[in-house]
């Protein structure tokens, strides 16, 4: 599954780290991006990771977070 981060949309609510610790981390003025990525908008999620990715991409009040459609769709009802 990928992921991908739009930090222009982000507000700073912290949810996703709240909900997915070891995939996001925020700049000094609380913008999202992920702790393991070289230019900090888009990773491959792990599979140990997997659900806490999506249910932070479900919380996320602003749709910052965007996953890979086949994701999304392996996972519709839940969504």
């Amino acid at each position: 599954m990928n992921c991908q981060i739009i930090p222009e949309k982000c507000i700073a609510c912290g949810l996703c780290q709240v909900y997915a610790p070891n995939t996001f981390d925020y700049t000094e003025d609380g913008i999202v991006l992920f702790k393991k990525s070289p230019d900090n908008l888009t990773i491959s999620v792990s599979h140990q990771d997997r659900d806490t990715v999506l249910t932070a991409y479900r919380k996320c009040p602003v749709r910052a977070i965007v996953v890979s459609e086949e994701a999304v769709s392996s996972n519709k009802e839940s969504l």
